[in-house]
């Protein structure tokens, strides 16, 4: 098994390579594909992220993940069956969910501040009744269900979206759903499995004005903006921190060495600026100049994104995104405009494009 960052074009970013908790030289990388960083098409995941034969790991889940399979990998067993163990064993969290959950209090008043001004509030979760109630418990407090007017667990996202055949069913305490037929959605009451359509159906909450938000591209993100046309928003928690340093918010000395080393000479500095966003594999939105793979299927899955639900406490409720346009090849910026006016020669693209 090899843990490794994938940009946008399919190109492995060398020095992001693990096996385990070692790093691979880049020569064996390079070896491992014909001589080239490429991954074929055809090695790449399925539409949703998982293999054969490479898994993406795309949500908060992935860091423990990626932390237990590093840790075992050296040990003698059966690699896919010890990539589902792996999973299996993150979902006994809900066992200590004191110790791997975050509190949030600022989620408290994001969701109170949007109930407080009429809005209809979701949530749709693959996770078990146990969990989700014991998390929304310990995340929003003990009153927190109650802000939602619908709650469905065991969803079995992606499928939610895709499947017209499954009912809802309420659900037994012990976890265990009954088989009485669902006619409409009550606030307070706990609801599992279902399908969008039937969710549609049953709330007639339709078109552009219902946002939805998630943290996998594709088990939350995908289906709904491709196949629904719902308006998506990611959570990407390592967002924050990522801005803070791009915007050279660190003013410690190592920080501050670095950045200066930066301007003097560039090629030499990937190594170390790489390690300020992280140690093993860098930013998750670039390798050096090129996109993630999770950049580009982010910006095509989701249209707003942000690090956390508590960075709307800094918008009114009726508050507009306008996305920035983002120019073509062809489409002079206005830099190009006020070159031209200051310069006897005229630019052309040749002047300006670079060439992977």
């Amino acid at each position: 098994i090899l843990l490794k960052k994938i940009d946008a074009f399919h190109y492995v970013q060398l020095g992001t390579a693990y096996r385990g908790l070692q790093p691979v030289p880049d020569e064996e990388v390079i070896d491992l594909y014909g001589g080239t960083q490429h991954i074929p098409l055809y090695q790449m995941s399925g539409f949703y992220g998982k293999g054969p034969p490479i898994k993406q790991f795309v949500d908060i889940f992935s860091l423990l993940e990626t932390a237990l399979l590093s840790c075992v990998v050296d040990l003698e067993f059966d690699q896919a069956q010890h990539c589902k163990d792996a999973t299996d064993a993150i979902r006994e969290i809900e066992q200590d969910v004191e110790k791997c959950i975050l509190r949030g209090d600022e989620m408290f008043a994001v969701l109170s501040r949007l109930v407080a001004r009429g809005k209809q509030l979701f949530l749709i979760t693959s996770s078990p009744f146990r969990f989700v109630d014991k998390g929304t418990r310990h995340i929003v407090g003990p009153d927190g269900r109650q802000l939602f007017d619908v709650v469905i667990v065991r969803a079995d996202k992606p499928s939610f979206c895709t499947d017209r055949r499954k009912p809802f069913r309420k659900p037994h305490e012990k976890g265990s759903l009954q088989w009485d037929r669902i006619t409409r959605l009550e606030k307070g009451k706990i609801y599992g499995q279902g399908d969008l359509s039937d969710l549609l159906r049953l709330t007639e909450w339709r078109g552009p004005r219902v946002l939805y938000f998630g943290d996998h591209l594709y088990s939350d993100l995908a289906d709904l903006m491709l196949r629904h046309g719902r308006r998506p928003g990611a959570i990407i928690p390592e967002l924050e921190r990522e801005i803070r340093i791009r915007v050279q918010t660190c003013q410690d000395a190592e920080s501050r060495q670095v950045l200066a080393a930066r301007v003097r000479e560039r090629p030499e500095l990937r190594r170390p600026t790489k390690a300020l966003f992280h140690a093993q594999f860098g930013s998750i939105f670039r390798t050096f100049h090129s996109p993630t793979y999770f950049s580009r299927r982010l910006v095509r899955f989701s249209d707003l994104y942000m690090a956390s639900l508590s960075g709307l406490l800094n918008c009114r409720v009726d508050f507009t995104f306008y996305p920035r346009r983002t120019p073509l090849q062809h489409e002079a910026p206005l830099w190009m405009d006020q070159l031209r006016t200051g310069c006897s020669k005229t630019p052309f693209l040749g002047d300006m494009a670079h060439i992977r």
